[in-house]
């Protein structure tokens, strides 16, 4: 096995949305086993991935939580259960806006180019194959011949289900093929796929007749697509990504923002010193103070549009006792004072 290169930033990125997680957590659950050691040196919890609020991990983070998951889960070929499990509905903005694309074609096109909002763990690419279609190629970022069949199992069956959603319960791919040898449950992909599967091809894709391609899609429309596709950029991965630490410390403000929690707080959370958070947040080009301000001021601006909360409401929520004290640290954030800022909507 090639296990991960712990060396290589883009590793410990946390742009990865946990709802594969979520989804193993969830499968735990349902199986009556705890699974709780998943997460050990970690600084995470399943108690974390029950909430609507996402998650965001590293793929450093969430290969690690997979590969004890799929160990210690009773339950043959996880990552086919856990893909006929999704819908439109789980791909959020990239489900409607596929929905809204004029034909199939286009949608597949928009969900291979934005498929990182949704969590996807895999490299996507579109591959034409003039005898037999459009064909959609996977691969690892880092191979990794343990998670490989579940990575596969999980994204290939989740978009099945996806298309099926967009087509009709009669869509089917024409083939699936896997790197990968054939697991002792192989049967149970000919039944998900209804299609011909072969394993130990020289890469991961799926192939889709041409046929379907010029399906003209349920709700297409040009005005909705381009504002759909304009909220799909804005969750497109940021050119300057966040460190582990960073997404760990802003998760344990938002969780605490109401109590103003200190450095001293947030490194005890995480059984650290003081001087060794400061210098991981420094080594990740920022302080735990632009996080504290970043998180309050966001939060802020959010509640701001809830008109039922008064500005002291919205300023106790955030951790400020006094409301003058508030009004000035959201200036100082915003340029503007909060009645502004909730006037312009």
């Amino acid at each position: 096995m090639q296990p991960i290169d712990h060396d290589d930033p883009r590793q410990s990125v946390a742009n990865i949305k946990s709802g594969i997680v979520a989804g193993l957590v969830a499968m735990a659950a349902e199986s009556g086993i705890g699974c709780e050691a998943w997460f050990a040196g970690l600084r995470l919890g399943p108690a974390e991935f029950d909430g609507e609020t996402p998650v965001y991990l590293s793929y450093r983070q969430t290969c690690q939580i997979i590969r004890r998951a799929v160990r210690n889960l009773p339950i043959r070929g996880p990552g086919l259960v856990l893909g006929e499990r999704q819908n439109i509905g789980h791909f959020g903005l990239l489900g409607l806006a596929m929905l809204t694309a004029p034909r199939f074609a286009e949608a597949l096109q928009l969900g291979v180019h934005y498929a990182p909002i949704t969590g996807a763990m895999m490299e996507l690419e579109l591959d034409v194959d003039g005898g037999e279609g459009l064909g959609m190629v996977a691969s690892m970022r880092t191979p990794d011949p343990e998670l490989e069949p579940f990575l596969c199992e999980e994204l290939f069956a989740s978009c099945l289900m996806l298309c099926r959603g967009l087509l009709g319960a009669d869509f089917r791919p024409t083939v699936l093929e896997l790197a990968y040898p054939a697991p002792d449950y192989a049967v149970d992909y000919a039944r998900v796929f209804d299609c011909e599967v072969r394993f130990d091809c020289p890469r991961n894709r799926v192939v889709i007749d041409a046929r379907w391609l010029g399906t003209a899609m349920p709700a297409g429309n040009p005005a909705s697509a381009q504002r759909v596709l304009a909220l799909c950029d804005e969750q497109m991965p940021a050119g300057q990504p966040r460190s582990e630490i960073v997404a760990v410390v802003e998760r344990l403000l938002l969780q605490r923002l109401a109590d103003n929690p200190r450095l001293v707080d947030i490194a005890a959370a995480l059984h650290l010193t003081e001087r060794t958070l400061r210098r991981q947040l420094q080594a990740a080009q920022t302080s735990f103070s632009e996080l504290h301000d970043r998180v309050r001021s966001e939060s802020a601006r959010a509640m701001l549009s809830d008109q039922k909360l008064s500005i002291a409401n919205v300023g106790a929520a955030v951790g400020f006792k006094d409301a003058r004290e508030f009004r000035r640290a959201f200036k100082r954030w915003t340029g503007v004072a909060p009645r502004e800022m909730r006037a312009q909507g």
